[in-house]
């Protein structure tokens, strides 16, 4: 179970404040989320909600980052979307009060602000300006999600591992993500992210370190993207 410490009052009107949907709030309606809700940590990997759950309140993310996540047909976790600080987690089943529809997990140690369905509903209906900047944070997450969907069911594994990559690369063209979080984020085995990693190694297109995989030419795996969604 999540265990529960307490928050500065500051930090939790500051996530909700940067909030792109939260944010909008008046100062007021801000504060008395912040005096409704109550704070939660989570360690690495620890659930936040499990799938059937109840839909019993929302989550501002104060630090840290939470994935949406579900299992494939082979039983696999494959990661629908990731959320990082200011963001709110969990509303769509707390807009509707139904259950969870997908697990939640912590992807490194993450603080919390936990604030019960009532108090949202209230502030939503209070200021509708909240409700309509949430419709539009939903459409953008469906929007991501029906690409990714898509691009599962275009692209092969190198085309959507050659995607994660080139999406992920920081400026230096590094991706600091380990092949095991390559794998779960696509849904396969390590092993087999590994042969095709070691296969772009021969060619050139990528190094292999350390510190996670290097582009080396990113032209050519976007290139190898292209082609597939393009054929």
């Amino acid at each position: 179970m999540p265990s529960v410490a307490k928050e500065p009052p500051s930090q939790i009107l500051a996530a909700l404040r940067g909030g792109e949907v939260l944010g909008v709030l008046s100062p007021g309606a801000r504060a008395a989320l912040a005096q409704r809700g109550g704070p939660v940590d989570l360690e690495t990997g620890a659930f936040l909600c499990r799938i059937g759950d109840p839909g019993d309140a929302v989550y501002l993310i104060v630090e840290g980052e939470i994935e949406v996540r579900a299992s494939s047909s082979s039983g696999r976790d494959v990661r629908l979307v990731a959320l990082g600080r200011g963001e709110i987690v969990g509303e769509m089943a707390a807009l509707d009060g139904g259950a969870r529809s997908a697990d939640m997990v912590a992807a490194r140690r993450t603080r919390l602000w936990r604030i019960p369905r009532a108090a949202l509903i209230e502030a939503l209906e209070t200021e509708p300006k909240a409700a309509v900047a949430l419709l539009a944070d939903l459409s953008g997450r469906l929007r991501r999600t029906n690409a990714a969907l898509g691009a599962r069911a275009t692209l092969d594994l190198g085309g959507r591992l050659a995607q994660l990559l080139v999406g992920e690369q920081n400026a230096r063209g590094m991706i600091a993500l380990t092949q095991s979080e390559l794998a779960r984020r696509l849904g396969v085995s390590r092993e087999t992210v590994n042969r095709k990693l070691q296969a772009w190694v021969r060619d050139g297109s990528v190094e292999v370190t350390s510190a996670g995989v290097r582009l080396v030419v990113a032209a050519r795996l976007q290139s190898l993207v292209d082609r597939q969604f393009n054929s």
